[in-house]
C-alpha cells in the first residue's frame, strides 16, 4: 500500500515520534510512506528511515492555513495513496476540503486518529468524518462515542506501540555516562527519579516537586530530575517551577534537564520513572517505554497512562492526586528490587502496525466494493 500520513509538524511529542517509528515499520513491512508536515527535527530520521517526507505549513490552527487546500490537492492527485491517515484536526480539515475536490475515482480513503479528548465543536467533529476512525486507548473510544457521531462499527482501538528492542534493558555505555556525569557531576552515585514530559502545568512537574519533597526527606540520596523543554508560551510556568523549587528547599535535590534526545539512555538511567498528570492522558507514552526498558513506573490511576500500567505493572498506580501516597509507593519501589514487568503484544510497535494494516486493508475493501470493485 501506498499511505500518506498527515500532521501538523515533526518535534519531539509523542504523536510525532509515534507517527516517525509507525512511518519506519511500514517501510519494513514493504509498503510506501509518506509524511507531510511543517517539518522539525524528526524529519531527517523520518528520511533516513525510508519514508518520504513533503514540508507544507499545514499546522497552524488559523484561516491562513486554508491556504494549504490546493496544495494538498495536487499533491494526493500526484500521489494517490491508498489510504490518507490524519492525526491532527488542522491537517484533517486540509485534507479533507482537498479531497471534496477531487473526482470520486481520485479520492483516497481517509483514516483518523484520535490522539486525545479534544473539545467537543465543530472544529474538532471533523476527525470522526473519516472512513474509519482509531483511538488510541479505551478512555478515548469511551469519550469518542460519548461526544462524537462515530458508529461503533468504524470506531478501532489501536495502543500506541512502543519498539520494545529499542528500549530494551542494556548497561549504558561507558561514553554516556561519563558525558552525562562532566555536565551532570552531582547526579553520580544517586538514585534517581524521573519526570518526563514536556513543561506543562497539566503534566504535573509541580505535583512531582511536593512528592520530593517527602522522598527526600526519607531517602537523601535520592534525586529528581525534570526532563522536557518548555514550549512557546511555557516559560513562565518554567519560572515558576524554578520558583516552587527554591521555595520547597529543592535546589539541590531536583535537576532541569530540559529537552533531550537521549531519553533511552535516561529511561535505563533512571531508577524510577513518574507519571502525575492531572487530568486523564490519553495514551501516556513515557509509561510504556519506561517500562519497557525494564524501569519501573508509579502514575496515578487515571486515563491511558493508568491502562498501561494495569496490563504491564500494577504496583506502580497511585490514587490520583495524592502526592504523599505517590512519595511512599515511589520510595517502595526504589527499595523492592527488580520490578515484575509485563509488557503484552498490544502495547508493541509491532500489534499497532499490524492492527492498522487491517483497518487499511478493511477500509480499501469497501471503498472497493462501494465501487462495484473487486478487492
Amino acid at each position: 500500500m501506498k499511505i500518506l500520513q498527515a500532521l501538523p509538524a515533526l518535534y519531539s511529542g509523542g504523536v510525532e515520534r509515534g507517527t516517525t517509528e509507525f512511518a519506519a515499520d511500514l517501510v519494513r513491512h514493504g509498503h510506501e510512506s509518506f509524511v507531510v508536515s511543517s517539518g522539525g527535527p524528526l524529519a531527517e530520521r523520518l528520511t533516513e528511515q525510508g519514508s518520504t517526507h513533503i514540508q507544507m505549513p499545514i499546522h497552524r490552527k488559523s484561516p491562513a492555513s486554508f491556504g494549504q487546500i490546493r496544495p494538498m490537492r495536487n499533491l494526493i492527485r500526484e500521489l494517490q495513496p491508498d489510504i490518507i491517515h490524519v492525526r491532527s484536526r488542522m491537517p484533517a480539515w486540509i485534507v479533507r476540503l482537498a479531497w471534496k475536490g477531487l473526482p470520486t475515482q481520485q479520492r483516497s480513503a481517509i483514516v483518523s486518529t484520535f490522539h486525545g479528548m479534544y473539545s467537543v465543536n465543530p472544529y474538532s467533529a471533523i476527525m470522526a468524518k473519516s472512513d474509519h476512525v482509531i483511538a488510541v486507548s479505551n478512555c478515548v473510544r469511551d469519550y469518542v462515542l460519548e461526544h462524537f457521531q462515530v458508529p461503533d462499527q468504524n470506531l478501532t482501538v489501536i495502543q500506541r506501540g512502543v519498539d520494545v528492542d529499542y528500549f530494551q534493558p542494556r548497561e549504558l555505555s561507558h561514553t554516556w555516562k561519563e558525558r552525562f556525569f562532566m555536565q551532570y557531576p552531582h547526579l553520580e552515585n544517586k538514585r534517581i527519579l524521573m519526570m518526563p514530559g514536556r513543561i506543562s502545568r497539566w503534566k504535573g512537574q509541580l505535583e512531582f516537586l511536593e512528592a520530593m519533597v517527602e522522598i527526600t526527606r526519607k531517602e537523601p540520596d535520592c534525586h529528581g530530575i525534570i526532563v522536557g523543554g518548555a514550549e512557546p508560551g511555557k516559560d513562565r510556568f518554567l519560572e515558576e517551577l524554578q520558583q516552587k523549587r527554591a521555595t520547597l528547599e529543592l535546589a539541590d535535590k531536583v535537576t532541569f534537564l530540559g529537552q533531550r534526545d537521549d531519553m533511552a539512555e535516561l529511561y535505563l538511567f533512571a531508577d524510577l520513572v513518574c507519571h502525575m498528570s492531572t487530568k486523564p492522558e490519553p495514551f501516556g507514552r513515557t509509561v510504556t517505554e519506561a517500562l519497557s526498558s525494564g524501569t519501573p513506573v508509579a502514575a496515578f490511576n487515571r486515563g491511558g497512562a493508568a491502562e498501561t500500567l494495569q496490563a504491564c505493572f500494577r504496583d506502580g498506580l497511585v490514587t490520583p492526586d495524592n502526592t504523599q501516597e505517590f512519595a511512599k509507593i515511589a520510595l517502595r519501589l526504589l527499595n523492592d528490587g527488580a520490578p515484575n514487568i509485563n509488557i503484552p503484544h498490544r502495547f508493541r510497535l509491532q500489534a499497532q502496525t499490524e492492527s492498522s494494516l487491517e483497518v487499511y486493508a478493511s477500509v480499501l475493501k469497501h471503498k472497493m466494493a462501494a465501487a462495484g470493485r473487486k478487492p
